[in-house]
């Protein structure tokens, strides 16, 4: 029997951590059907330890902001050269795209032009329908996606609107976190005691955020342990390259805090940290969605080059009511947002030893969580997208044509 062959192309940690998911489900639904898949990927080494077989690492590839993304637009084209060079002489039977705007649009226009028949699918799309400067963007997202495969409601009525093929598959989080360890199994694993006072620090999977947040965020981390000299600090480290800015940084900040290497094999992942704390401290980002699903109360900081945040204010007129997703999903101030001006280490020390010590105050962010999961869908999300991305091949005259034609 011939193989399929899927291309995945993702970015980032995050990126990587959703793909690797989609994998697994890919490849199950693949062995029960007795398909023979082969997938290839631009992501990170949890994708290749899923299955895939890496085109090239994007893990660290990514930012926000208009000047953060200048240190990566060379090394980016570089990739997307050597990508569309390989998809030429090996065409896929089907591409599935997961977030990473720009690259998957520059990619996205290579095979409609390349290959105009081959089906695309968008998993987990750029969120133009929270903050879009243009229209355009929204268009251009449409021209290059067959399928949509939405993670909010709010995300799927907005790219249906604008005419898209939408399959709303609810978000991955809630398949990730059926696994997800106690409260009392995380710190048994960290070697946390149960009467221990801990806080998990979220600061960085771009390397722009340790510029910008990590200061900031230790500063804050700071002051709260000299008015708590009993509290805790535990970072995960998302990438090997960022262990040794971060110590750095802990140094310049008399900071007291237990890193973990959630990079490597056989060490606790960035979920058991969350689960083990009584509170976190994260920029914003998919991280406060699964600290939201792990009910563990949270602050939330964000900021950019300076220069980037005048230019998207005052220029772009970029506005938006909120940044962290459970906010988002909400539509309203469910957990405390400090963001560029605003993220402040008073400000964020203030606000977070409140919420550790008033448990009136967590009983109600907590409330608020219930709610928010309801609207997130129900488990067996990966494995709806995989069955998804199967359909939408088999419904393919070209991927069949493709496929026989090996």
């Amino acid at each position: 029997m011939s193989k399929v062959r899927l291309f995945i192309s993702t970015g980032e940690v995050s990126g990587d951590l959703q793909g690797a998911m989609l994998i697994a489900a890919l490849r199950q639904q693949a062995a029960a059907t007795g398909l023979d898949l082969e997938i290839l990927a631009l992501g990170g080494e949890r994708m290749r330890q899923a299955g895939a077989t890496l085109l090239a690492d994007t893990s660290a590839i990514g930012s926000i902001g208009l000047f953060e993304s200048l240190p990566y637009i060379w090394a980016s084209h570089q990739i997307q050269r050597r990508v569309q060079q390989f998809l030429r002489q090996q065409p896929p039977d089907l591409v599935v795209m997961i977030d990473y705007f720009a690259p998957n649009l520059s990619l996205g226009r290579f095979l409609r032009q390349q290959f105009p028949k081959l089906p695309t699918v968008y998993y987990i799309a750029p969120q133009e329908w929270v903050w879009s400067l243009s229209p355009r963007n929204t268009q251009q997202i449409l021209a290059v996606t067959d399928q949509l495969l939405a993670i909010f409601p709010a995300e799927a009525a907005y790219y249906q609107q604008h005419g898209a093929q939408v399959n709303w598959v609810g978000h991955p989080l809630l398949d990730r976190l059926q696994a997800a360890p106690s409260r009392a199994q995380a710190r048994q694993q960290l070697g946390i005691a149960p009467d221990a006072m801990a806080v998990a620090l979220i600061p960085a999977s771009r390397q722009q955020e340790l510029r910008y947040i990590l200061p900031v965020m230790l500063a804050a981390a700071r002051q709260m342990q000299a008015k708590l000299p009993q509290l805790q600090f535990w970072l995960p480290v998302s990438l090997e390259r960022y262990w040794q800015p971060i110590q750095q940084a802990l140094r310049q900040a008399g900071l007291e805090a237990q890193l973990v290497p959630i990079y490597q094999a056989g060490q606790p992942s960035s979920q058991t940290v969350i689960a083990a704390a009584d509170l976190v401290l994260a920029k914003s980002g998919t991280v406060n969605l699964e600290t939201a699903l792990l009910n563990v109360p949270q602050v939330v900081m964000y900021r950019v080059n300076p220069l980037t945040a005048w230019i998207a204010e005052h220029l772009l007129k970029f506005s938006t009511p909120f940044v962290s997703p459970p906010n988002l999903v909400m539509m309203e101030s469910i957990v405390p947002e400090f963001l560029q001006r605003q993220a402040q280490p008073e400000a964020i020390a203030a606000t977070a030893l409140e919420l550790l010590l008033q448990p009136e105050r967590q009983l109600q962010m907590r409330n608020h969580y219930q709610q928010m999961q309801q609207r997130l869908g129900e488990p067996g999300v990966c494995a709806r997208a995989a069955a998804a991305i199967l359909q939408q091949l088999q419904a393919s005259p070209a991927a069949t044509a493709a496929h026989l034609s090996r």
